[in-house]
């Protein structure tokens, strides 16, 4: 009797992100065209972020075009079909209308007609965010396949003539797919956070309810997003190292375990700074914040898509992503490598 009953018992999934995809606009904005724009030099920019160029989206190419073209990579890498979609989780705070949402879009675009589909929005931990639930999601058993995509489009809250914010930023989109079936990336634990007592650090003032546009808002650049750098940056640098430590120990992983590190590409300094924390080589350290800059929520998402395709990463082979963005919000995931690529 005890052996029927054990029969019975399902095996609880796994979640595993088994296709991967991004998108970057062609319009390239470097760091020479912003010394035509506002007060400012190659070299200061460069010392100061590590950026040499970013992405620009077109007049017409927005947010869910950016974040379509990543999806069907991911879906395509995955080998998973639209119609075997449970769920489109989008993230983004650049969303192409406050409603609809632009998971509806995308759902109707790829044409995911079982799909359940929302917007999320924790800022630049977007996609560390909508990775973690879809982990949930999966293990609970409640669906099998799921759609993470994460795109902005923030060139169009960025203020060209603020030198301190409008070099930091650029444009793209990635995506993955998450199932509890089939090879790929295995998703070990991930540790979320959030500290609201933080939240006028980083601001987009106006467009919401409380601050509803009008002339006013407009002619005030209160539709830019406004943020306080130095303190940003402190408070950056400390919860990303929590996030990591806390991640790394809830999945049993010693930092000299780590493989590679890919970090939310939004300063070189807080890099470099969590890098050697953790005593990862930087060549271990992966960066695509000198060609793209800062896309917020897509930046993890563009970066484990490059190293995997880019680099020589082994079965067995330990990831850590984490980022940090306003709300404040912060994250990471370890991952673990289970098929060559």
């Amino acid at each position: 009797m005890i052996f029927n009953c054990l029969k019975d018992v399902k095996v609880q999934p796994k979640a595993r992100i088994i296709g991967l995809g991004s998108y970057v606009p062609e319009n390239v904005l470097s760091n020479k065209d912003l010394e035509k724009i506002v007060d400012t030099t190659d070299e200061w920019i460069v010392s100061r972020t590590g950026m040499k160029e970013r992405r620009i989206a077109g007049e017409n190419e927005f947010t869910s075009d950016m974040g379509y073209e990543a999806a069907k990579k991911a879906l395509e890498a995955a080998k998973v079909s639209p119609e075997s979609i449970d769920l489109i989780l989008f993230a983004t705070h650049t969303p192409d209308y406050v409603f609809p949402s632009t998971a509806c879009l995308i759902q109707s675009r790829l044409g995911a007609r079982r799909a359940a589909a929302v917007d999320l929005q924790a800022a630049c931990t977007g996609y560390i965010y909508a990775v973690s639930m879809a982990k949930a999601y999966i293990e609970s058993g409640m669906y099998q396949n799921i759609l993470v995509v994460a795109s902005e489009k923030v060139s169009t809250i960025v203020d060209y003539e603020d030198r301190n914010t409008c070099v930091l930023f650029g444009d793209g989109a990635s995506a993955c797919v998450i199932s509890g079936q089939g090879k790929g990336l295995l998703i070990n634990q991930a540790v979320l956070g959030s500290d609201g007592d933080q939240a006028k650090l980083l601001v987009l003032p106006a467009g919401g309810a409380k601050k509803p546009a009008s002339s006013e808002t407009v002619q005030a650049k209160e539709h830019y997003l406004r943020m306080e750098g130095k303190e940003v940056f402190k408070h950056a640098v400390r919860r990303m190292e929590e996030a990591v430590k806390s991640c790394l120990e809830r999945s049993g992983l010693s930092q000299e375990s780590i493989s590679w590190l890919v970090p939310h590409q939004a300063n070189i300094r807080i890099i470099d700074y969590l890098a050697k924390r953790f005593k990862v080589p930087n060549e271990r350290v992966f960066l695509t914040i000198h060609k793209y800059g800062n896309t917020s929520s897509s930046s993890v998402g563009i970066a484990i898509d490059e190293l995997l395709r880019e680099k020589d990463v082994k079965n067995g082979e330990h990831i850590v992503l984490f980022a940090f963005g306003a709300g404040l919000t912060f994250g990471a995931i370890t991952l673990t490598l289970e098929d060559s690529h």
